[in-house]
């Protein structure tokens, strides 16, 4: 009989133990699967905050001065009624955001068809003031801010100028 006991005591203790280990599985997977849940939405939290983020970033992302050429430079008649008869002018663009650029340059044809149809329209007598320039760069400025809105282009221009301005 003391055998029956013996053997019967080590089958319980036995028990126990698998009883233990599978409730410490048990826990482990409970505390797994809460883990893998709170990093899982938590994760899809900061991924949306992270493309609202990267718009925002691409509206405001700026760097250096980026400076674009107009080229070649534009030549225009004037209107009649002056000793002034032809206005050539270069063109440069200055603006901090890259994807601005890029946009002028794949639509320069359309940019300087615009430009052209501005400049002829420009009377000598106002273009020989700096005031009358200063207009006229603001014009363009105001064109090309048109033309990049119309083109859904988020960057802005910050600067025009002009690098060469000769009236024949």
């Amino acid at each position: 009989m003391a055998d029956n006991n013996g053997i019967a005591e080590t089958e319980q203790g036995g028990g126990k133990k698998k009883l233990i280990i599978i409730i410490v599985v048990a826990v482990l997977l409970v505390l797994g699967a809460a883990a893998a849940t709170y990093f899982l939405l938590s994760g899809e939290e900061d991924a949306s905050g992270a493309e609202a983020g990267a718009e925002e970033a691409a509206e405001v992302e700026k760097g250096d001065p980026v400076y674009l050429k107009l080229d070649p430079a534009f030549v225009v008649n004037l209107p009649p009624g002056s000793s002034v008869k032809m206005l050539q002018v270069a063109i440069e663009v200055m603006t901090r955001t890259p994807g601005v650029v890029d946009t002028l340059k794949a639509n320069d044809p359309m940019i300087r068809h615009h430009l052209l149809n501005l400049l002829e329209q420009q009377q000598a007598a106002e273009l020989l003031t700096v005031e009358g320039r200063e207009a006229l760069q603001q014009a363009v400025h105001e064109l090309l801010r048109e033309r990049l809105e119309a083109l859904k282009e988020p960057g802005e221009i910050e600067g025009v100028f002009f690098t060469q301005f000769v009236m024949q």
